[in-house]
């Protein structure tokens, strides 16, 4: 099966067994000229990097309901945005999302550029998001590359190449196979294919579209690959997280720099994590060190916060932070480390 056949028969299996999703156009639909919103495309482009679709579904419905549009978009306070991204992880993406927005409104009058180079110049846009853009809103020939893709390209070829030095070499077999005529449902289709049959554990080669053309099956190494280069420990951080409430029932927070980790995230006063962080205390208190610790690990290292808890005075003035008052305060619009702490500390401060 040459190249050409390759990708007719992944388009031929996408037509049966596209996933529907909330930003998706349907094949069918395209056919009948049905295109699709270049805003709601790129928002769950952005949520998409590195979370998975099931996670993704429901923030793409709030966040469409909340803001339809990039222009309502652009006008959010960062506050709202950051609250509703909340549970979703890799918090920059959010702070780009409204950058990018705000962007899209003030230098291409609130429409989407469509090329891949006008796309790349707008923030928190790199290559794979420009590509799948371009492709799957606008029907550029543009090829995209994200760990699905890496891995069906890997086993069709049969290359032992490690990742991430073999990034583009299996970019080079993807041109190859990127439709000049449909790129935005090949687009999707490679990337549906990684997702449920070509998968890493497990893949479903006895009903994959591309079974007779791939070469790893054929050489019986599809689990084997792709191969990819050890990664090092991760390391553990330390830090401690004060949470104290007032008299009244208000919660002490503090919304973190923009910039760092978690950045303009609401989240509980801490020290800066590390290997052995000085305390610091956001106000003079009887604080009390509970005996479990939250536990979450990010991209690239493992973090364990004690957490101290305190009742204030109603005249309480804290160094760092403020109160949030009983009826506005939403544990569910912190981040998820600080989720963990307010769960571990909630038992002991409840009661006020």
């Amino acid at each position: 099966m040459g190249k050409t056949r390759v990708t007719s028969a992944l388009l031929d299996w996408y037509d049966v067994h596209a996933r529907e999703m909330p930003w998706r156009v349907m094949p069918a639909d395209r056919k009948a000229g049905v295109r699709p919103d270049p805003y709601t495309v790129w928002l769950s482009e952005v949520m998409l990097q590195q979370t998975t679709v099931a996670a993704v579904r429901d923030y793409h419905r709030k966040f469409t309901a909340m803001w339809p549009n990039v222009v309502v978009l652009a006008e959010a306070e960062d506050a709202d945005v950051m609250a509703a991204w909340a549970g979703l992880g890799y918090y920059a993406r959010a702070r780009n999302l409204l950058k990018c927005a705000r962007a899209v409104v003030a230098e291409h009058d609130g429409a989407f550029p469509q090329t891949y180079d006008e796309l790349i110049t707008l923030p928190g846009i790199g290559p794979y998001t420009a590509a799948a853009i371009s492709a799957i809103a606008f029907d550029e020939p543009s090829t995209v590359l994200d760990g699905n893709v890496e891995r069906v390209m890997a086993r069709l070829y049969n290359d032992e190449t490690p990742l991430p030095a073999a990034k583009p070499v299996f970019m080079g077999y993807a041109e190859q196979h990127t439709s000049a005529n449909r790129p935005g449902d090949y687009a999707q289709a490679v990337m549906d294919l990684g997702a449920t049959i070509c998968t890493p554990k497990n893949p479903a080669c006895g009903i994959c579209p591309l079974r007779e053309p791939c070469d790893a099956r054929s050489a019986g190494t599809q689990l084997e690959l792709p191969k990819k280069t050890p990664k090092k420990p991760k390391p553990t951080r330390y830090g401690t997280a004060y949470i104290a409430r007032r008299a009244d029932g208000a919660w002490l927070v503090e919304t973190r720099p923009d910039k760092g980790l978690l950045g303009g995230m609401l989240g509980w006063p801490t020290t800066d994590w590390g290997d052995d962080p000085a305390p610091f205390a956001p106000i003079e208190a009887d604080w009390t060190t509970l005996n479990e610790t939250a536990r979450h690990t990010f991209t690239h290292f493992h973090l364990i916060l004690t957490v101290q808890v305190a009742r204030l005075p109603q005249n309480a003035a804290p160094t760092r932070g403020h109160f949030s008052a009983v009826d506005t305060f939403d544990h569910t619009a912190l981040p998820t480390v600080m989720q963990k702490a307010y769960t571990i500390a909630n038992a002991t401060l409840r009661t006020v």
